[in-house]
């Protein structure tokens, strides 16, 4: 292990003294209310749904997993077992690209506030923010225009590290804690109290008023899809919602949640109710992690709210560089992801595993890397 890798895990080591913890709880839970997130002196609007768990309508516990009987299933699914949750606020839609643009924009303003990492201690690089290197153009961005980047369409083609990234410069921005999904809470929000495959019910006619995939995916015009299908995602929010107000939580782009993917995980839970946290694997190494939902190439079956999506390094297999991008994939333009906040505040170990990596690979890019960027975030001003 080489001295800069030993530099990042000694901020893992030091989190409890940090002061980077966003400590903001959200109170009661029958008080939650669903709100829209800003960040001021941006055009930063994410609406946040209220998942009042164990209140009225919201149950205090999810099955995960799909039953045995059920068309599509796969092995990874099973055996089914029981979650307990505890109350979140999630987004009512995908996470856009004017959204995220608002993040990969600082990489241009904030350039002068770089950290060196052999000038800093390392409570201050884990209290920083790493910010997006430029897209590889080449191959990446025509596709991307032609499915759609302004005015309301999903970004795609992200690594889980960038999602994570991403959530931890919105809490600093906010001053609140954001974070990817458990499995647990995206299972939880997407069944929307339904058992049955999809949240609009086990008949598969009914996908595609909810969901954008493969059977609906075509393009009028197919040479602004990917040319491999001339199809792709759509702006969020176009087709109808789950029965919590929640959109595309099937199909359009495949969303990352927290979790390290493990064929085998529930294996280890079968017949038990369990907490949440003992049931999250928190990710440890780049690949495989877990995206959910199914995308606008997946059929119906991988649209399930049960589905699982193992994360490959073949996503970046046409990237150029070495090492290769920690935020951008050249194949993955059917992943993006949506946020949560949990109503109780996380302390600042399980705070910082959320949002940071560490696998050797992504600690050693992010401090010897020539074009990566880090940065102390501070708050933005009061958000709503």
């Amino acid at each position: 292990m080489n001295v800069r890798f030993r530099f990042v895990r000694a901020a893992f080591a030091a989190v409890s003294s940090l002061s980077f913890v966003v400590a903001q709880d959200g109170g009661a839970v029958s008080s939650m209310d669903s709100y829209a997130e800003s960040v001021a002196g941006t055009k930063v609007e994410i609406p946040m749904v209220a998942l009042k768990v164990g209140e009225a309508g919201f149950p205090a516990t999810v099955r995960i997993g799909s039953p045995a009987d059920e068309p599509g299933r796969k092995t990874d699914e099973g055996p089914a077992f029981t979650v307990e949750v505890e109350p979140f606020w999630i987004g009512k839609f995908e996470i856009t690209w004017d959204t995220f643009d608002e993040f990969r924009r600082e990489y241009r303003t904030l350039g002068d506030k770089a950290l060196r990492k052999d000038e800093i201690a390392a409570d201050a690089w884990a209290d920083a923010v790493s910010l997006p290197t430029p897209l590889y153009e080449q191959d990446a961005a025509p596709i991307l225009s032609g499915m759609g980047t302004n005015g309301g369409y999903p970004v795609a083609n992200i690594t889980h590290f960038a999602a994570r990234q991403f959530t931890k410069w919105l809490s600093k921005r906010t001053g609140r804690f954001y974070r990817l999904p458990t499995e647990a809470e995206w299972e939880y929000a997407a069944r929307a109290g339904m058992a049955s495959a999809w949240s609009c019910g086990a008949d598969e006619a009914q996908l595609g008023e909810h969901a954008w995939y493969f059977d609906n995916s075509a393009y009028e015009d197919p040479s602004k899809g990917h040319p491999d299908f001339g199809a792709g995602y759509r702006k969020v929010g176009t087709k109808q919602p789950n029965p919590w107000g929640l959109f595309d939580m099937h199909g359009n782009v495949a969303e990352w949640v927290i979790d390290q993917y493990q064929a085998d995980a529930y294996a280890a839970f079968a017949g038990k109710t369990v907490p949440w946290r003992d049931a999250v694997r928190w990710p440890t190494d780049m690949f495989p992690c877990v995206a959910r939902g199914g995308s606008w190439e997946a059929e119906a079956s991988a649209c399930r709210s049960a589905a699982r999506l193992a994360s490959q390094s073949q996503w970046h297999k046409r990237d150029p560089q070495l090492p290769k991008s920690i935020w951008w994939f050249t194949d993955g333009f059917h992943v993006g992801f949506r946020i949560v906040r949990p109503l109780v505040m996380p302390d600042a170990q399980e705070q910082l595993r959320a949002w940071e990596s560490q696998d050797e690979l992504t600690l050693e890019i992010l401090t010897n890397g020539g074009k990566e960027l880090r940065v102390p975030v501070a708050p933005a001003g009061d958000g709503k």
